[in-house]
């Protein structure tokens, strides 16, 4: 017999990626989503369409994580994992909006813990953000570090997800396992991202956003990577909370990152430089000794070979509209 997941946040850049692959390897998945417009919707449909080609074991279904009631009445399959996606995204939106970002993914986490303490789905995956680490100096951020300073209201929203986790898994027997996103890319990577966003500007000679200094530093994290340490956790069976970090253990400064899309892009950057952003951190680095304990993960895309699969992705995304250049 199949086994079935639900996939909240499914439609998205990770949800879609990781329905793929427990699609090809023969599970039932059910991808929950709300088709929030907060980038082009067309993306989205676009991704839930490559998940209808397995036509006998998919199905989606447009609900709101908010909505307790709905999401009771509208899940009536059986499920053996959740994997809890959905979320108001990014930190500088949640600066301008905190209550709405408080209220979505905080009661929405707590509305799907609730729908697996109902129907006693034992395996829950929440997925985190390095973002509530804050302005930890204690460099690369372990999850045994207990100081953490979110600055943004999106942080401290999954920060408090992960508290509900904690108690859901201590009261009800939920094994809750929180894995804390280092700066996921790759193919399909949301349109406002910084990645995606400067390789489109950059084409078409557009100046590019640069908040800070050159100096600031993320954690880059390659979409297969990311959705393998998820598959994994979705295996892992001993203990009952766990907080995991999933990143690449390597910061690449913003100035490597533009340097390493000049050269694979073959195009030069123009950079209006702006003052750092609220909410902002200035580097993120990931601890990864734990995942690899736990997991067996081990992060295998480099930050350059990352890239030049996103190239090919957008090669091809882009091709009727414009060609990417060869030559600078």
């Amino acid at each position: 017999m199949n086994r079935s997941i639900l996939i909240s946040g499914g439609a998205g850049f990770i949800g879609s990626h990781l329905a793929q692959r427990m699609l090809r390897e023969g599970w039932h998945v059910t991808i929950i989503d709300n088709l929030d417009p907060f980038y082009d919707l067309r993306v989205k449909h676009r991704n839930l369409e490559l998940c209808r080609q397995y036509t006998n074991q998919f199905t989606f279904l447009q609900l709101d994580i908010t909505n307790h009631e709905t999401l009771t009445h509208s899940l009536t399959e059986e499920y053996d994992t959740i994997v809890h996606l959905a979320a108001k995204t990014g930190v500088r939106p949640s600066v301008t909006n905190p209550r709405e970002y408080s209220f979505v993914n905080t009661q929405g986490t707590q509305n799907m813990l609730e729908l697996a303490r109902e129907r006693n789905i034992q395996q829950f995956i929440f997925t985190s953000s390095s973002s509530v680490y804050g302005l930890n100096e204690n460099l690369p951020w372990s999850e045994d570090d207990q100081d953490l300073r979110p600055v943004s209201p999106y942080a401290c929203s999954k920060l408090a997800s992960e508290l509900l986790g904690h108690s859901y898994s201590q009261l009800y027997g939920i094994r809750f396992l929180a894995l804390r996103f280092f700066t996921v890319y790759g193919p399909r990577q949301r349109p406002d991202l910084a990645i995606h966003k400067f390789a489109l500007r950059m084409l078409k000679g557009e100046a590019i956003p640069v908040f800070g200094t050159m100096d600031s530093g993320r954690d880059y994290t390659y979409i297969d990577d990311v959705v393998e340490g998820i598959r994994r956790a979705i295996d892992y069976d001993k203990t009952l909370f766990e907080v995991i970090n999933i990143g690449n253990n390597k910061t690449i400064s913003m100035a490597e990152m533009i340097q390493t899309l000049e050269e694979t892009f073959q195009v030069k950057a123009l950079i209006n430089h702006l003052p750092a952003a609220a909410g902002d951190l200035p580097l993120t680095c990931a601890n990864i000794a734990k995942a690899h304990q736990l997991l067996a993960y081990e992060p295998k895309i480099s930050f350059t070979e990352g890239i030049k699969l996103f190239k090919e992705w957008l090669s091809v995304k882009t091709n009727s509209k414009q060609q990417i250049p060869n030559n600078k």
